[in-house]
């Protein structure tokens, strides 16, 4: 009966509906509009004979028989993509959809300039970015890879460490004109600085040198920017001294636009052990579609920032 009555498609539907409380947000996930989504789930429920939602003008709620009915068959759906995404890989290149989710920075500076190369070899491979400075759920949101950057990473995922993570304290050339070298961290109190609106980096700043010497200095902010791009932009516009992440300013340290005022020092507004994880659900199989994109990245990341 479930065979000839329920489509594999109402099922994805009504198990994305789920996971994000909404047919709005399941529409956005499966690029319908939202009255599509909701003649999904009438087909569905017409097909197996009972209501999975009670529904109101401003939310659904699952029946008890939809929650029971998604906490059988959600697991079930999982094994048969696993299933089917195995048959797949084994006759053919990587293809179809890979949602994959980072903060803004991180996809602009880093990510975005080592995705031509991934794209030239896999062009059957469609990545879709969301590129969100808050924590997104992947499960919820059905992101298959995400990127965050930490000490470490908590959750119900598989973690990979894709790089470690290093802070310099930067400034312009021309501010470097103005207003001279630094001898030390502690010349860092005399000046105004270009801080991070995040705690740890707005009015305390940390330094480890190759003795292993900590060192940490209270900084005074001519400017608080909330984006670690606009922190960049105003470093580059001689604004002041910023601290930032490798992978956001290496190339315009190669370049000069940039200068590292504390060459001998690495920097830190916590814990000097950041670095970029890679993190994904946890399934019984990864598709080859994710494996492929995890090993281009490591590779990126073993030739540098």
């Amino acid at each position: 009966m479930i065979g000839r009555n329920v489509s594999l498609r109402a099922l994805h539907v009504f198990v994305s509906v789920m996971r994000r409380g909404s047919l709005s947000a399941a529409a956005r996930e499966h690029d319908l509009d939202r009255s599509s989504v909701s003649r999904q789930i009438a087909a569905l429920e017409q097909g197996l004979g009972f209501r999975l939602f009670e529904r109101s003008t401003r939310r659904v709620v699952p029946t008890e028989a939809g929650q029971l009915f998604f906490d059988r068959a959600a697991g079930l759906l999982t094994e048969l993509e696993d299933a089917c995404l195995a048959a797949t890989d084994v006759v053919g290149a990587p293809k179809g959809t890979l949602r994959v989710s980072t903060s803004v920075a991180f996809g602009e500076r880093w990510l975005l300039p080592r995705l031509p190369a991934f794209q030239q070899r896999y062009p059957d491979l469609t990545l879709d970015l969301r590129l969100d400075d808050a924590l997104v759920d992947l499960v919820k949101e059905g992101v298959d890879l995400g990127i965050r950057l930490s000490a470490n990473v908590d959750g119900p995922f598989v973690v990979t460490k894709l790089m470690a993570t290093r802070y310099h304290v930067v400034a312009s050339p021309q501010y470097l004109d103005a207003s001279g070298p630094l001898s030390g961290p502690e010349d860092l109190s005399r000046r105004r600085c270009l801080c991070f609106a995040l705690p740890g980096y707005r009015s305390r700043w940390r330094f480890l040198n190759n003795e292993q010497d900590i060192v940490e200095v209270s900084v005074e902010p001519s400017l608080v920017i909330s984006t670690a791009l606009a922190l960049r932009r105003a470093a580059l516009d001689g604004l002041g001294p910023a601290m930032l992440a490798d992978w956001t300013i290496a190339d315009d340290l190669a370049a000069g636009r940039l200068v590292d005022l504390l060459p001998g020092w690495e920097a830190s507004g916590r814990s000097f052990d950041t670095a970029a994880w890679i993190l994904y659900p946890s399934r019984s199989y990864m598709p080859a579609k994710t494996r492929a994109l995890i090993d281009h990245l490591k590779k990126c990341a073993t030739r540098g920032p």
